[in-house]
């Protein structure tokens, strides 16, 4: 299995460590993982702010750098979201409709994929979920609480495979945290209030670290945190199951 990672901006620019995580952890599950060098932006902030004629470029990279793969995996939903109902340029209508239906969010390519079951992974701490908004609407990496249906939850499947890891949920499972991309820039203070909440539920929980799936809300988070002196760390979901503390 040929396996492509790409790596959002804000993980390659700050968060180096999450993509080698990401790496580490499928190549212990046996994947092939390459890292094209050419790969940028996939154009996800310049659509969100209304410029998506400006994303053309971004697609054809896009398709030059992960068309040889038999798939793609990212450590972000937002990102991989954008790929799967944005890429327009770049190659045939066929070649774009396979790469968009071979684009994975981490924990679904690990639980609908590599159908994983079991991981050496080990972190005693207590930890908070964060539910990134479009993982969970958009990619449907775990139930909605306003709908009567099942629950699940892929990220939390995982989480459960680590030895010692007390997952904690905040009283609202799935708000969003305010970080919503250029949200952030254009309304501050409404992004900020809508982080504090978020933390203050976290919190309650007398919880170590927050968790989550989506990098650039765990950014949001922990700059409050910092901001706020807390000793509470932000950790990206896929810095876990990577984990042998």
């Amino acid at each position: 299995m040929k396996v492509g990672l790409f790596v959002p901006c804000y993980i390659d620019q700050f968060y180096p460590g999450v993509a080698i995580a990401t790496y580490e952890l499928l190549k212990k599950l046996g994947c092939d993982v390459g890292f094209p060098m050419d790969q940028t932006c996939c154009g996800q902030p310049m659509a969100n702010s209304g410029f998506s004629g400006l994303s053309k470029a971004c697609d054809k990279n896009f398709v030059n750098n992960f068309s040889g793969f038999d798939y793609i995996v990212a450590p972000s939903g937002s990102c991989v979201l954008h790929v799967r109902e944005h890429l327009n340029e770049g190659a045939s209508p066929a070649e774009i409709d396979r790469i968009r239906n071979s684009v994975y969010e981490l924990t679904e390519f690990l639980i609908d994929i590599l159908k994983v079951t079991r991981l050496k992974a080990s972190f005693p701490h207590r930890v908070g979920m964060h539910i990134s908004c479009h993982g969970q609407r958009g990619l449907h990496l775990s139930s909605m609480s306003e709908l009567v249906d099942p629950g699940f939850s892929k990220p939390e499947q995982l989480l459960n495979m680590v030895d010692g890891l007390e997952l904690l949920k905040p009283a609202r499972v799935d708000e969003c945290c305010g970080f919503g991309g250029t949200f952030c820039v254009f309304e501050e203070a409404v992004s900020v209030k809508m982080g504090k909440d978020r933390i203050q539920e976290h919190l309650r929980n007398d919880v170590e670290f927050i968790t989550g799936g989506d990098t650039s809300c765990l950014m949001h988070l922990e700059g409050i945190l910092k901001r706020q002196g807390s000793g509470v760390k932000a950790i990206h979901l896929a810095e876990i199951l990577n984990s042998n503390l």
